[in-house]
């Protein structure tokens, strides 16, 4: 393939043109159409109105979505200009109302969480919004008020929505993390942000493995001293625990007073994998409307609809999941457990028992399924319409097995964004067919480009991927960053007013038009053999679709003035290493890609690191080759799996 001129990958799937008429998406262009007053026909032609044209469309964005909201419209932006740029500014809203109060009937399911620990619940909409209220009332007595901070260390149940949902009521701010941190990790996190309550759990399990927290909970009480009470959730079910006191009794009337459009909501934070993690606050209003618009026209989500995604209470997935509450009628059904557990069905299992139309997961877990199961054998899987997919660059063999293996009619959603945005930058279309490797569409209201080394706009090549215009999820501010000199640090460095995400993209199409999007991988983990600037994605492409090969990482280690690449792989049981196999592998690249691409160093290893969101962790390896230890380690989903690296620094460093 040439890196450099991307071709459009193959047609898998297209909507047919009942299913596009029937699109919330396809409703919206024709309410874009009246707005606007001319002819919007294609979603090129919408992308780019809601791109030029942001004070016709957020507005209209903000009425379609039925929103409850009160106060003056207008104006619409404080500036057309990042990174000081506010929405909605006279606007007010209660973000749980409006997840809670949108006319879901009382008896209609809302929640389902299905875990390792206890099996099986399911809360009705009038017993989601009683605990919430009696959880709204017993904060109140604690003397929660607006501003305040509540961070939950929790697994993905029904209880961290409903805690969530107490604590946004009044004002606060809702931060959380997964039990399965490290003591250090949730430490650097959440003692930032001085929390006042923290809700955890007594244990969790993880397949058969039982985790006990109490003696963590108490450590981290004592490392924060601001905590002052402690709630508990019985999951393991051995120790006293006082949360059910918190949620049970009559029903009581719930207060929603309302707080500005961009009134701080929730405290997300950076990886953490180069230095203590950055804490990026998000606003009520604008996270409410970018997840309305992702669920309800990108993702085509509907009353009666089903969601799930495998995520944990430490990734932004799991706040754009709870979102979905907003959608009249729909059902969230909340994972806790090991997908793997008792097999490699589990999850597949789960989608069909729980007849799932929104099945969100990750290209590592679409990996280790593509040699084990085939889903399409074993279950219909009828109600299914949607697979979302993000935390790396979905590749096009992952794309092709999920039509030849899973669905054939289904719409694969590869979807990209981040923390950062608590949202997406592109993402998926109901109206457009998808393509092998591509993420369909630019998000709307987006004003994604790729900008080439000279901040030029570029189509059909490899670039930057750049935000040119002021969008609603922005973050509202990092914490203890008054001067905004992290924040802009973080995002504008290279342009003042143009946000560079940290992402190599190509997009498709013509100048000027909306096309599809390729990822290459992160620019700040980026390859540069020869001053060629190289996504590490690229690599994966070609290596993880050999017979031998299950995973790989890449790192551009420094060397005599340029950069090498080294490249670390992990085989399929079975495999042996020899020099017959690592000639294979650079002779498949070469082919494939360009020379530059061809590692200088091929090593084995037994394990790839990622993060707990299921991302490569990459900086971390190379800084162990260039003779640094990583200063965070606690947002790895196994620590260990660098110890494999640090064994080969002076083999790499020797080679």
């Amino acid at each position: 393939m040439n890196t450099e001129t991307i071709i459009p990958g193959e047609i898998l799937w297209a909507p047919s043109p009942e299913r596009i008429a029937a699109s919330n998406m396809e409703a919206f262009r024709k309410a874009a159409e009246q707005c606007a007053g001319r002819a919007l026909p294609t979603y090129e032609a919408l992308h780019r109105f809601s791109v030029q044209e942001p004070d016709l469309f957020w507005p209209l964005l903000l009425e379609k979505m039925q929103l409850r909201v009160s106060g003056d419209q207008t104006p619409v932006r404080t500036s057309a200009h990042m990174p000081d740029a506010r929405f909605f500014p006279n606007l007010s809203l209660n973000f749980a109302d409006n997840l809670l109060n949108n006319g879901s009937s009382q008896d209609a399911i809302r929640l389902v969480g299905i875990s390792d620990a206890r099996g099986r619940q399911t809360w009705t909409h009038a017993e989601l919004t009683r605990a919430v209220a009696n959880m709204q009332a017993k904060l109140i007595a604690l003397g929660i008020t607006s501003g305040d901070r509540i961070v939950g260390l929790l697994p993905n149940i029904p209880e961290a929505i409903i805690a969530m949902l107490a604590a946004t009521s009044l004002g606060a701010m809702w931060s959380s993390c997964s039990p399965d941190f490290g003591v250090t990790g949730i430490v650097d996190r959440f003692g930032q942000i001085t929390p006042r309550i923290m809700f955890c759990v007594d244990g969790y399990l993880y397949g058969d493995k039982r985790f006990d927290c109490i003696a963590k909970n108490e450590e981290i009480a004592r490392a924060v001293p601001s905590i002052e009470h402690v709630i508990t959730i019985a999951l393991l079910g051995d120790e006293p625990t006082n949360f059910s006191e918190y949620i049970e009794g009559d029903a009581l009337a719930p207060t929603w007073p309302q707080f500005p459009f961009n009134h701080p909501l929730y405290v997300l934070y950076s990886s953490g994998t180069t230095g203590v993690p950055k804490c990026i606050v998000h606003g009520q209003g604008g996270t409410l409307l970018q997840h309305a618009k992702e669920h309800k026209l990108h993702c085509d989500l509907k009353s009666g609809d089903n969601i799930t995604y495998f995520t944990t209470c430490g990734w932004m997935m799991w706040n754009w999941l709870v979102s979905a509450l907003m959608v009249p009628g729909v059902t969230v059904t909340l994972f806790d457990g090991s997908p793997g557990y008792p097999d490699i069905h589990r999850l597949w299992k789960l989608a069909n028992d729980e007849q799932i139309t929104h099945f969100g997961t990750s290209p590592k877990f679409i990996q280790s399924c593509m040699d084990h199961v085939n889903p399409r054998e074993h279950y219909p899987l009828d109600r299914l319409r949607v697979i979302l997919s993000t935390g790396s660059p979905l590749l096009p063999g992952h794309f092709r097995w999920v039509y030849d293996h899973v669905k054939s009619d289904v719409l694969l959603s590869s979807i990209s964004g981040g923390t950062d945005i608590v949202s997406c930058f592109c993402l998926g279309n109901p109206t457009r067919p998808v393509r092998a490797g591509e993420i369909q569409a630019l998000g709307l209201g987006m004003d994604v480009a790729a900008f080439n080394q000279h901040h030029q706009p570029v189509i059909g090549e490899r670039g930057e991927l750049v935000c040119r215009s002021p969008f609603v999820s922005m973050p509202v501010f990092f914490w203890n960053d008054m001067a905004s000199i992290k924040y802009k640090k973080s995002y504008f460095s290279n342009l003042e007013e143009t946000w560079f995400h940290g992402d190599y993209i190509a997009l498709s199409g013509s100048e000027g038009e909306a096309g599809g999007v390729v990822i290459f991988g992160r620019s700040d983990a980026t390859l540069n053999p020869g001053g060629v600037r190289i996504g590490t994605a690229e690599i994966y492409r070609i290596v993880e679709g050999l017979d031998e090969v299950e995973d790989s990482l890449a790192v551009g280690q420094p060397f005599e003035g340029d950069i090498r690449i080294v490249l670390f792989v992990k085989l399929l049981p079975g495999v042996i290493w020899d020099d017959a196999l690592r000639i294979k592998i650079q002779n498949t690249i070469r082919a494939s890609a360009t020379p530059r691409h061809v590692p200088k160093i091929i090593l084995p290893v037994t394990k790839i690191p990622y993060t707990l969101s299921g991302k490569k962790v990459e900086i971390a390896v190379l800084q162990l080759l260039t003779g640094l230890e990583p200063a965070n380690t606690e947002s790895l989903a196994d620590p260990s799996a660098l110890d494999c690296y640090r064994k080969l620094t002076s083999t790499v460093q020797s080679a």
